[in-house]
């Protein structure tokens, strides 16, 4: 009889990125879950064209088991295990409180090894396969799912699993081998972590809360965990203070204003704080953004000096990227010169097709146009811009050398306004550093009601299905109004006071 609620590999790889989702699929109203983003729909749809790809050119038999589902599915699976089928496709295995659906069942000697096809790639890293060979723990724990499973079941040929990803690599997961530096551990003790964590949430035994972060924003319940948040006056809603920290600190201080009325000293013993994880400098400076972000009319400052070139001619620059078809697909400029205004004017590189070639082209023509202003000071937000230059001068080494690359982005000439400048050198009372929080909070709006990364990304894909000329202006003006939210940012921390 399968439990109430099942534990799952899409629940333990929820619940790497935030266990407070697993609480609010299982327990939360349905009613306050936000719509699915366009965004998140691409992916899913990719990543089945991505496994209908890969199966169909598979070069050698399989039982497909992908049209089944439920019981039936589940029945048909170890019937095919039992007869020792050696590759099965789309099955379905369970043991007591575990559910899993591997892609892929892969026969080896007189057990089976479980696999998944993933539209990314198979280690940390880059989207060009330039991974650094660690494992992905979100994939870890759905595979050891599986393993586990096969295992309780005797069917299983050992302790790993596979990953088919987007570079054609098949990845082997081994659970017993030891990775990581600083604490060393092995995937099945991660697994074995994520597991009994979500046993206890589904069970009621353990609680959890929602905490601010960058990955939220795609999630469904955004919406109804920043309403919890705010009620709470979380302290995650501090900048950079994450889950762990808040976790750290809680049963001592559990909100922000408390935490911006208390004496952050009190908390200090010499090098240590009373916090795990927290050193007394980070203490204080999180003590600060406390105060910030709950004191109204708060304003922004210089914690540091800032030095910027000194150029009449300037140089607002973002990117956008395609990471599931490995394409940086536009280059955009807004050009100030004398610090006027009026005189600005935006110039973009578009790749009009996503192939190598109008790649190539984009990033030609964004190079040239930044080597026939010598003299020009370029303003960036995040390292984000030269990683992909990097990767581009790898791609395309007629347009440029390395050395080139290194010396376009080297901070005599080009800035990089986010780790350069706001993380060393300004405190903002916000509840995050983005270049869109930062932007407004100075009065910049964008044209688009929902403007994000990720959503150019679908209006990319859209475009390009469909050739519709207005989404490619959509596309336009979000880049430009990135650049020109980058300018206005730059102005703003040149009219910030210290301290």
């Amino acid at each position: 009889m399968t439990p109430a609620i099942p534990i799952t590999a899409a629940m333990l790889y929820d619940l790497v990125q935030c266990p407070h989702r697993v609480t609010m699929d299982a327990f939360g109203d349905p009613a306050k879950r936000d719509k699915i983003s366009p965004f998140v729909q691409l992916l899913w749809d990719r990543g089945t064209a991505f496994e209908k790809q890969v199966v169909g050119q598979l070069q050698q038999p399989f039982l497909d088991l992908s049209q089944f589902s439920g019981n039936e599915k589940e029945r048909l699976t170890r019937e095919a295990m039992a007869r020792h089928e050696p590759l099965i496709y789309g099955g379905r295995i369970s043991s007591g409180d575990l559910l899993g659906d591997p892609d892929l069942l892969r026969l080896e000697g007189s057990g089976y090894v479980a696999g998944d096809i993933k539209s990314g790639s198979g280690e940390e890293g880059g989207s060009d396969g330039d991974d650094d060979g660690n494992p992905k723990v979100h994939y870890a724990v759905q595979l050891a799912l599986y393993t586990n499973i096969l295992s309780e079941l005797r069917m299983s040929a050992g302790q790993r699993a596979f990953v088919w990803d987007i570079h054609g690599r098949e990845v082997i997961y081994d659970f017993d081998l030891t990775y990581g530096v600083k604490n060393p551990t092995t995937l099945w003790h991660e697994y074995g972590a994520a597991l009994a964590e979500a046993r206890a949430i589904v069970s009621k035994t353990a609680t959890t809360l929602p905490a601010f972060s960058s990955v939220c924003k795609n999630c469904v319940w955004y919406s109804a965990c920043v309403d919890a948040l705010e009620k709470a006056d979380d302290l995650t809603l501090i900048p950079f203070l994450g889950r762990s920290k808040r976790d750290a600190m809680y049963d001592h201080v559990s909100t922000t204003s408390d935490f911006a009325a208390s004496n952050p000293d009190s908390y200090i013993d010499k090098k240590k704080t009373k916090f795990p994880g927290i050193g007394p400098e980070s203490l204080r400076k999180f003590h600060a953004r406390a105060q910030l972000v709950s004191t109204k009319g708060s304003q922004p400052y210089l914690s540091a000096p800032v030095t910027l070139p000194t150029s009449d001619h300037e140089l607002f620059f973002d990117i956008e990227v395609d990471p599931m078809r490995d394409i940086c697909y536009l280059h955009g400029f807004v050009e100030r010169r004398n610090g006027d205004d009026d005189s600005e004017r935006f110039v973009y590189f578009l790749a009009e097709t996503p192939d190598a070639a109008a790649e190539e082209r984009a990033f030609r023509g964004a190079w040239e146009y930044m080597h026939a202003a010598p003299a020009a000071a370029i303003y960036y937000y995040s390292k984000y811009e030269r990683t992909i230059y990097r990767k581009l001068q790898a791609k395309y080494p007629g347009v440029c050398s390395a050395d080139k690359v290194e010396q376009l982005f080297h901070p005599w000439r080009a800035v990089d306004l986010y780790f350069d400048v706001v993380l060393k050198a300004t405190e903002w009372p916000t509840r995050d550093f983005s270049l869109k929080t930062l932007a407004k909070f100075l009065g910049f709006k964008w044209r688009d009601t929902h403007p994000s990364g990720a959503a150019s990304i679908e209006w990319f894909h859209r475009w390009v299905e469909t050739g519709d000329r207005e989404i490619r202006q959509r596309i336009l003006d979000y880049n430009e109004d990135d650049c020109r939210a980058t300018r206005v940012l730059l102005d703003g921390i040149r009219g910030l006071s210290a301290a």
